[in-house]
């Protein structure tokens, strides 16, 4: 499988490839971690409404759409990798994913709707994994009783704050958690 490839592990779509634009900061996160990820969410994916905020691949994204999302809004601020999200969800047939080609911050202002599960995980060096936290609570994004879903290098502290930690774990050198309202 070429590096600007990933498959989608479970549900409907299993071994589906996405195929995204080759960038750097964009890397989908690991199988094995979106494994663990849709295993916490087991109960909670059917039927949800999903925010994969700086979606790269839309990895996360489609996998939820697979496994009985009802719906995933796709934002990236990249033209080139929105552009890759509508047309992975047009070979899908993803009839559920919206795509906004707009920087996160700004999307989540003009937003005026909720989420169920929201999937954070923005590039590591260009994009404050607490500030996209922030942004996310103090925008009114979040359905009573969301998750949030974030991705960080295993070498730094999870911004946790304000935030009640559901689950967490680690697969090489990334580490990733469910947050809910305290």
């Amino acid at each position: 499988m070429a590096s600007n490839e990933v498959r989608i592990i479970g549900g409907k779509w299993r071994g589906r490839k996405l195929v995204f634009p080759d960038q750097p900061g964009l890397r989908p996160t690991l199988g094995r971690a979106r494994e663990t990820l849709f295993n916490w969410l087991r109960g909670e994916i059917e039927g949800s409404d999903c925010l994969d905020l700086y979606a790269g691949s839309g990895a996360l994204g489609f996998e939820a759409l697979s496994r009985g999302a009802a719906s995933v809004t796709f934002v990236d601020s990249s033209r080139r990798a929105a552009r890759s999200l509508r047309e992975n969800a047009a070979r899908l047939g993803a009839e559920g994913a919206t795509v906004i080609c707009a920087p996160a911050e700004r999307m989540l202002r003009r937003a005026g709707r909720t989420w169920d599960i929201v999937f954070l995980d923005p590039p590591f060096e260009h994009v404050s994994l607490a500030r996209a936290l922030e942004a996310v609570r103090d925008a009114g994004v979040l359905a009573e009783h969301a998750l949030v879903y974030v991705e960080a290098p295993a070498r730094v502290e999870l911004p946790t704050e304000g935030w009640r930690l559901v689950k967490h774990a680690r697969a090489g050198d990334t580490q990733f958690g469910l947050l809910a309202s305290p």
